[in-house]
């Protein structure tokens, strides 16, 4: 049964419809809140919080929109409100996020797990630096492989407005990483005192 099927079906009433799309959707929608909270308890109430009420307004879906993208818009705006109200993030540390999925190789050797952890931890730092907005741009477009149309769409903007807030966006990251590294450096031994014995 194809997904337009099944949002007709759920939009007549047919609960097991909508479990499907559930089903479907789940991993997306969680990876989204996830990158967006840091945290997978709030992760999985932010999940759960989306489902709850995609169910609730399902009469006003328009069928000619992506249903996937309907849904990213009413994680994002959640995940969103619910940092605004938070004030302080905290990331956890237990629980990393991966690495974008480019970074991943088969069997990476124990220097190379290494360097993705630091990696992962700096780019989680980073995230957790932009404003709410932005980080649900980069997100959606980074690593849920968005157009900027679909994130325009998700986001109730435009796509000008898109392309602006994730240019602004790489910029700032770019300024995080440039101060990251010259801070790196800052703090590495001059190399004349690593001689000296």
């Amino acid at each position: 049964m194809s997904e337009s099927e099944l949002v007709t079906r759920a939009q007549a009433g047919d609960a097991q419809a909508f479990t499907q799309l559930v089903e479907l959707y789940q991993t997306p929608i969680y990876n989204l809140c996830y990158r967006m909270l840091g945290e997978a308890r709030e992760a999985e109430d932010a999940a759960q919080e989306t489902f709850l009420r995609a169910y609730a307004q399902l009469y006003r879906y328009q069928l000619g929109r992506s249903f996937k993208t309907w849904l990213f818009s009413i994680a994002s705006h959640h995940c969103i409100d619910h940092l605004r109200k938070r004030r302080l993030l905290w990331l956890s540390l237990d629980e990393p996020l991966e690495p974008h999925p480019a970074l991943n190789e088969p069997t990476p050797g124990p220097e190379d797990s290494s360097l993705r952890r630091e990696q992962t931890q700096l780019i989680e730092m980073m995230l957790k630096k932009l404003s709410p907005e932005d980080r649900s741009a980069v997100i959606l477009r980074y690593w849920n492989d968005l157009s900027y149309e679909e994130i325009a769409d998700a986001t109730n903007s435009s796509v000008s407005a898109v392309k602006s807030r994730l240019h602004r966006a790489r910029a700032s990251l770019a300024t995080l990483l440039k101060n990251e590294s010259r801070g790196a450096a800052m703090t590495a031994p001059h190399p004349e005192l690593a001689l000296e014995g």
